[in-house]
Parts: structure tokens; C-alpha cells; sequence
């Protein structure tokens, strides 16, 4: 978790009072751009992103986290998987801590995890990643994959180009890594462009139109022919849909700092945080300060002024969430 105060963390620049939108150009969808043209959109859409990407408003845990969901929800899909986002959302939440949260809760994980840490690759950590997404790769195949890793982000490629030759090769050294490929493309994506912290963006576009063939066939995977085109593509929407969630985020979080002083529950600042840094906090939490009983006031007071949602739909154990 991102510890940020939410009262004091950095805002947006002051040049930029709302968070930032992809050129309409970029997302213009008439005809087959050429390789370059892909690049370029990307490219702009990648600067459009780089502010927010690289600082701190008060919101940005919960936006990252909601953006890892996103990913994870597309997962199920390519592990042959039923799961959407609310059954992931109880996989987690559900799981008591350090308990195995299931295979589709792992996968969960490892998408937290990614849009958590520092775009930093250790020997630990991809032996971690590879087995919460069902792999079994030995110790040489993960010393070779860093390495890897290395030489492609040291390379000074274009960051989309950087991104498509790691998810090809991972793909190549383990036909059953995809997810692998796709959660190291976001990883040294972030490497590339010098991010504090990876944004999770390409899996959840990896059905989506930028990977299907001229008229809507089959499916480009990492490695095939065009892969880095639609790399580019796929940047491109997964870009404005990440700028589309930044707004109605910040929207959502700044009427929850607007109600805080209006809240009498001691402790309070501690539920307003995790809500600024979770995609879901449950309605039976405990703190230090506060008992099951007050934190269900609370939120019920937080509802009552239209602070927050009820994200799963049930009258027991509930959700809540910007």
C-alpha cells in the first residue's frame, strides 16, 4: 500500500486541474494505421498519462488498485477462468489473511502487487509473480528472463517496442506464460518511461480490437506477426480508459475530503485512507480506533452524504469503495 496522508498528498500540478485526456486524434479509429502511426498515437498517449502516472494526489492507490482489477478480471479470461470483477473483489476480500486466497485470488495478487511496487526486478520477485500466476519455472529460466529484462529496458528502444519484445519472448520461453508476459510488458513498460510505479494497462486490452486481425480474426498474442503495432494500439485505449477512471476518481474522492470534517467517528481518517488507497474496503473492518460496530455507523454516514458506494450488491458483508 502507497502511504500517503490524504490530506496532504501531492496534488495534480496546478497547470493541471483535472487529470488528463488522450487526444481525440490519437483515438480516431477510421481505417488500419501504419506501424508508424501506431507508434505516434501511442507516444501521445503515453505523454497525456506520464504527469498522473508519476504523481501523487490523494486518490492514486485506488486508482492503481481499480486498474489492477481491471487486468486481473481480463485474466480469468486467458486462464479459462469464470471470474468478473466482484467475484474477484470477495476472492480477496474474503480471504483472511495469509490464507491461500485460490488460484483466481493469486492472480489478483499479482496484479496488486505489480501496480504496489517499484518497477524493479529481483530473482525473488519473478520466482514470486510466476508462481501466484500457476507457473513452475526453474530458478535457471528465471535468471535468464532477468537478464532479459535487462538488456531490453537498458536498450533505449521506444517503451511500447520495449514492452512487445519482453511479452514476445517470455511467450517464446513458456507457451503457457501469457499472463507472465503480459504483467513483465506493463513492468518494463514503466522501467522505459521511468515511472515511480507500473500501470496496469495492456492485459485488460488484450481481447480487445488492437489484438484481433484485419476484419476481427484471430487473436494476435505476443511474438506474432504485428504484435508491436497493436502493442501501440492497445496503449492508445488503455491509456484513455485509465484517464477516464482518473476523473471520475478524483471526482469521487474529492467530495469524500469535502464531507471528513463533517465526520465525528475517532479514527475515521483511517477508513478515509484506505478508502483513498483500496479499490474496496470491507464493511466489517476493525481499527485500532474503531469497532465493527462504528465503522458500519461510518459508512452509513458515508452513504448518507454520497461519499461512497456499495460495490457488491449485498446487504451482508459489503463493500465500499470511491
Amino acid at each position: 500500500m502507497i502511504r500517503l496522508d490524504p490530506l496532504t498528498a501531492n496534488p495534480l500540478p496546478a497547470n493541471s486541474a483535472a487529470p488528463p485526456t488522450v487526444p481525440g486524434w490519437a483515438l480516431a479509429s477510421a481505417g488500419a494505421p501504419s506501424d508508424g502511426d501506431a507508434a505516434f498515437r501511442a507516444g501521445a498517449a503515453l505523454a497525456s498519462l506520464d504527469t498522473l502516472a508519476r504523481a501523487q494526489p490523494a486518490w492514486t492507490g485506488a486508482w492503481r488498485q481499480r486498474l489492477a482489477l481491471r487486468c486481473a478480471a481480463a485474466s480469468m479470461r486467458l486462464a479459462g477462468r469464470a471470474e468478473g470483477e466482484a467475484a474477484l473483489r470477495d476472492a480477496w476480500q474474503l480471504c483472511p489473511a495469509g490464507a491461500d486466497p485460490g488460484p483466481a485470488g493469486a492472480i489478483f495478487g499479482a496484479w496488486r502487487q505489480l501496480a504496489q511496487q517499484p518497477p524493479v526486478v529481483s530473482a525473488d520477485r519473478l520466482a514470486k509473480v510466476a508462481e501466484m500466476l500457476g507457473l513452475a519455472w526453474d530458478d535457471e529460466a528465471l535468471a535468464d528472463l532477468r537478464t532479459m529484462i535487462e538488456d531490453v529496458a537498458g536498450s533505449r528502444r521506444p517503451a511500447p517496442v520495449v514492452a512487445a519484445s519482453i511479452a514476445a519472448h517470455v511467450l517464446a520461453a513458456g507457451p503457457d506464460a501469457e499472463l507472465f508476459a503480459w504483467w513483465l510488458a506493463d513492468l518494463v513498460l514503466a522501467q522505459s518511461l521511468r515511472w515511480p510505479r507500473p500501470l496496469p494497462l495492456l492485459m485488460a486490452q488484450a481481447f480487445g480490437p488492437a489484438f484481433r486481425t484485419e476484419g476481427g480474426g484471430k487473436r494476435i498474442r505476443p511474438g506474432d506477426n504485428g504484435f508491436e503495432r497493436a502493442v501501440c494500439l492497445a496503449l492508445v485505449q488503455g491509456v484513455a480508459e485509465a484517464c477516464r477512471l482518473a476523473g471520475e476518481l478524483s471526482r469521487r474522492a474529492e467530495k469524500l475530503l469535502a464531507v471528513t470534517p463533517k465526520l465525528r467517528a475517532k479514527g475515521a481518517g483511517d477508513v478515509i485512507f484506505l478508502l483513498l488507497n483500496e479499490d474496496a474496503v470491507a464493511g466489517s473492518l476493525v481499527t485500532k480506533n474503531l469497532s465493527r460496530f462504528a465503522v458500519r455507523r461510518l459508512f452509513d454516514r458515508l452513504q448518507q452524504l454520497e461519499a461512497v458506494r456499495e460495490l457488491s450488491g449485498r446487504t451482508t458483508f459489503r463493500l465500499f469503495g470511491l
